[in-house]
Formats: C-alpha cells, structure tokens, sequence
C-alpha cells in the first residue's frame, strides 16, 4: 500500500464518498457543534419554528445574549445555521435572522433525534408492560 493511501485512511478519507463535497473534518465539526446542549437547542428551535431573529431566541430558549451569539457563530461556521438579512424590516425593526440549512435539518432529525426516537420505541415496546 502506498504511503499517501496509508495517509488517506489513517485521517478516514475512505470513509466518504470519492467526490464528497465535504471532508471527514467537516462532518465532525458539524457533530461536535451539535453535541453542546445550547447549539443543539438553538438548531432544534430553529428546525421546529422556523426562522427566527437572534432576540426570538434569546427569549425562546432564555440565553444570555451575548452566550446566544456566541453558539450562533459556532452553527454558521460549521454550516448548520445560516444568517440571513431582509430588505425590509420585521414587526420589530430586525433584518437579520436565522435558519437551520438542509444539512443542519438532517443532522438534527436523521442524528440525535433519531437515536432519541428508537430509545422511545424500545421503552415503549420493552418496557414496563
């Protein structure tokens, strides 16, 4: 085996499709960002409302602001949050707000919602009865 193949498993490049558009170090960025209780709280409110301006959120999910924009950040970088702007403003005289992209929806509902989905079945299906 050539050392650039070694090279390639070793950093688990034979795990992804040969023309991924994102790499191994993507993909785990996007899972350690969900694995924080706020940032996921954040994508799944934003999954289940819809888009919303950072202050909906703050009181939403009742986070410190400043922490909120922190966590935001974190989601647009790795790309499961995007910030959007209006032309217009909102009721409230925003123009900007967020939204989870189609991979932050798929990660959110084919990931840790889905594990959540099949402990509630197996309780449902073996548990007390």
């Amino acid at each position: 085996m050539a050392e650039s193949e070694r090279a390639a498993r070793r950093f688990g490049e034979d795990l992804l499709p040969e023309h991924s558009v994102l790499s191994l170090e993507e993909y785990l960025d996007m899972q350690r960002a969900i694995g924080n209780e706020t940032r996921f709280r954040v994508l799944n409110a934003l999954v289940e409302d819809g888009p919303q301006s950072a202050s909906e959120l703050r009181d939403a999910l009742d986070v410190r602001s400043n922490a909120l924009h922190y966590h935001l950040d974190e989601l647009v970088d790795v790309g499961l949050v995007e910030n959007r702007k209006r032309k217009e403003p909102d009721a409230d005289g925003l123009y900007s707000y967020y939204r989870a992209t189609s991979l932050g929806e798929g990660l959110l509902t084919e990931g840790v919602r889905e594990l959540m989905r099949r402990e509630w079945d197996a309780l449902e299906e073996y548990g007390d009865s």
